[in-house]
């Protein structure tokens, strides 16, 4: 994860100044929803995708770091979550919290160190796996196909 969870990583094809609103948002298990607001102010770019019927209408704010591609020709961003952990994520009220620093810090939180990607309840596959998927090297076996142990196993070796 990078340092800063509200800055895009450089391997995200973010174009400075491209307008993100209406774009898509795939999560790595299918469709969330699609941009409404995004900020790339310095050190705290985000994207707030309206999720319509797939969490009743309720929106979500996604800090940039969680972008891992954009395709501005299929205006299309996708991003290294599934979607129960964005619908596990911090509930966002657009009202109370866009300016809401506290609501900032609870995000950056479960999005970055400590968080998302790193507590075994949150990953389908368990801590190795969330470990391993911010690695250049994918598993080799997919965690659904794994024997329960497996995971266990690999994150001894981490």
């Amino acid at each position: 994860m990078t340092e800063n969870v509200w800055s895009y990583k450089p391997t995200a094809g973010r174009l400075a100044g491209a307008d993100l609103i209406g774009y898509k948002v795939e999560a790595t298990d299918g469709s969330i929803g699609k941009v409404d607001k995004h900020s790339d102010e310095v050190d705290d770019a985000y994207l707030v995708v309206d999720t319509g019927v797939w969490i009743f209408g309720k929106e979500v704010m996604l800090p940039a770091s969680t972008v891992e591609s954009i395709d501005p020709g299929e205006k299309k961003i996708f991003v290294g979550l599934t979607k129960q952990q964005i619908k596990d994520a911090p509930e966002f009220d657009r009202e109370k919290h866009l300016g809401d620093q506290g609501y900032r810090d609870e995000l950056g939180t479960y999005y970055g160190a400590g968080g998302a990607w790193t507590e075994p309840s949150r990953s389908p596959c368990g801590w190795s796996q969330a470990r391993l998927w911010w690695t250049a090297t994918p598993p080799a076996t997919p965690c659904s196909a794994r024997p329960p142990s497996a995971a266990a196993t690999s994150s001894a070796s981490l």
